[in-house]
Order: C-alpha cells, then structure tokens, then sequence
C-alpha cells in the first residue's frame, strides 16, 4: 500500500475557484467519459442538487461532474455553470438534439464566515469546470469549497477555528482510492491514530481547545439555533469497476472516516454528506474498497486542518503551533 497524488486516479479531473476576499469557493470533479456515482447523507441539513439522480432507482446510470461548493443552497447555482461548460464542450447525455451534462452538487454553509451574500454562482461553476477541462489545479487548504470552512462551532463563530479542504489516496497494486473532503463541521476534529483533539472548538479567551462534546452534555435542553453554518462535504473516488447501487454502498462506510475524525458528527446542524464515484475498470471487492474509502476520508479531514491558513480572524492549527 503506497500514498499518491489525489490527481493520479485516471479519468477525473478537478478544478477550484474560489473568492478569497469573501470566503466562498467551488470544487468541481469532471469525468469527460462519464462516471457511475453514488451518495450518502447522514447529516440532518443538507444542501444538495440532482440528489435523486444517484439513487439505485434512478435511470441514469453515469454522471458527468461532481460539484462541491460554499454559499449554502444560494451557492447551487454553481452547478448551472458547471452544465454550460460540459456543454460547450461535448460532454453529456445524448438527447438527440443536444447534451445534457448530468452534474450534482453538495454546498456546505459558510455565510457567516465574511460575507453573507456571497456564494458560487454559475460564473464560479464555469469557471471552475473550465479549469479542470484544462488539467486541474487541486491543492490542499483554503481553496475552493474549502475557502470558507470552519470547525468547532457549538459556542458560535467566535471560538471555531479555520478550516479548508483535504485530500489523501492509496494504491494496493492496480487498486487506487482516494477522498476529497471539505471539513466545515459542528464538532472538533481529531487524529483517529491517536485519539488527540487537532482542531476545533476553543476556549473563551482562545489559548487553547474546549470540549464540545462535554459542553453539550452539560446542556441537555433543545437548543433552538445550533449555528447550522455547518457540513463536512466529500467525494470518494476510486479506479474500481461499480455500479451506482454498490458506490452508494461505499459512500455509506466512507462515514465511518467521519465518524472516527470528527466529533459530534450528522448532528441536525449538519449537512454531512459523501458523493462516492468509480473512474476505471479495475475488479476490486466492495468491503476492501469501502474500508479503504473510510480512511482516506479520516486522512483527507486531518490534510484539511493540517493545510489551511488562518483567515477571516480565525487561527488555524498552522498558526497556533506557529505560536507555540
């Protein structure tokens, strides 16, 4: 088993754009041929577009991108541009008389983060689709739907720390997969190797880190705003042959990564959501593969925290140990 590049799984291609200023961006996943996906949603607020086209019942059998975005449901129409791009370029389902690109999108809320009304648009979609036709330009950390992501919000934006987006791949043999997430959560982030707490909610006066899950024990009665500017966001991906109905399998136990790296997870506040899509033609069992989806998503959380700047007035954990 060795660690490559998010980019050197074949047949996918990834494109970021993001508006530093305002803190919102776009990450969209482009497969020029086509690609099975499937989808899992744990968290209780999801934003989300073209959803039902992924489950088993569904017609389509292939999607064309894959978007994951900021802006909560405004920034959906990211999506819109994504299609014009595709189709501008030949890419999409034949109807006869034109091609419809199928493309699906995931937001997760960063409003309040520096500015409510911004959020991707369809500009932001076109432009970020285009990228990725051109080659990509992924990276590690405040980019695309990770420009604006923060962790540790139970007590507000006031003690959370900054966030981004992360990524982290295998291969075993022929086998390759890998995980894309951008970590914008409710709860605290820790490293599943060791159990130690890496990021998110901290104390008043923001030397060091409180306990979200103990706050909210001590706590017990129905909270009425619990600050749902929350959502960890993912795409899997792999070089196995599947089919949607075994991706959406796959995309289930990538959230035992979740559940390992983040602490409360698909709370009512979250949107907690993981797009799963396969890329190739390699024969590989579904057990080895979702089990290996669920620790590259653990990795990718830990890479998102790891890489991202401080910003917006948020430290980040470069930061703090830049301090220590």
């Amino acid at each position: 088993m060795i660690e490559i590049s998010i980019n050197e799984i074949e047949n996918i291609l990834i494109g970021q754009v993001e508006n530093a200023e305002d803190a919102t961006g776009c990450t969209v996943f482009v497969s020029k041929i086509g690609m099975p996906a499937g989808l899992d949603v744990r968290g209780g607020g999801p934003a989300s577009r073209e959803s039902e086209l992924l489950k088993p019942t569904a017609s389509a059998e292939i999607i064309h991108a894959v978007v994951l975005g900021g802006g909560s449901a405004y920034g959906l129409d990211a999506a819109g541009g994504v299609m014009q791009c595709l189709k501008e370029n030949d890419i999409g389902f034949d109807v006869a008389v034109t091609k419809v690109p199928l493309v699906v999108q995931s937001d997760l809320f960063d409003l309040t983060v520096a500015s409510a009304d911004a959020y991707p648009d369809k500009k932001m979609g076109y432009e970020a689709a285009k990228i990725a036709l051109e080659g990509g330009n992924y990276k590690d950390g405040n980019f695309g739907a990770g420009c604006g992501a923060t962790v540790g919000k139970w007590n507000g934006m006031d003690t959370c720390m900054k966030s981004g987006i992360g990524s982290y791949a295998l291969k075993i043999g022929e086998l390759k997969v890998g995980a894309v997430v951008a970590v914008n959560a409710l709860g605290d982030i820790f490293d599943y190797r060791t159990g130690t707490k890496i990021a998110g909610l901290l104390n008043k006066d923001r030397t060091g880190f409180d306990d979200t899950e103990e706050l909210m024990y001590k706590k017990t009665s129905i909270v009425e705003n619990k600050y749902t500017g929350n959502t960890t966001i993912a795409v899997i991906m792999t070089n196995a042959k599947f089919d949607k109905t075994k991706l959406c399998k796959i995309a289930a136990m990538g959230h035992d990564g979740y559940a390992r790296s983040i602490r409360p997870i698909h709370t009512s506040a979250d949107g907690d959501s993981i797009y799963a899509v396969s890329t190739g033609e390699v024969s590989a069992d579904i057990d080895v593969v979702g089990t290996l989806a669920s620790r590259v998503i653990s990795e990718a959380i830990i890479r998102a925290v790891e890489n991202a700047d401080a910003a917006y007035g948020y430290p980040s954990i470069k930061s703090i140990r830049g301090n220590h």
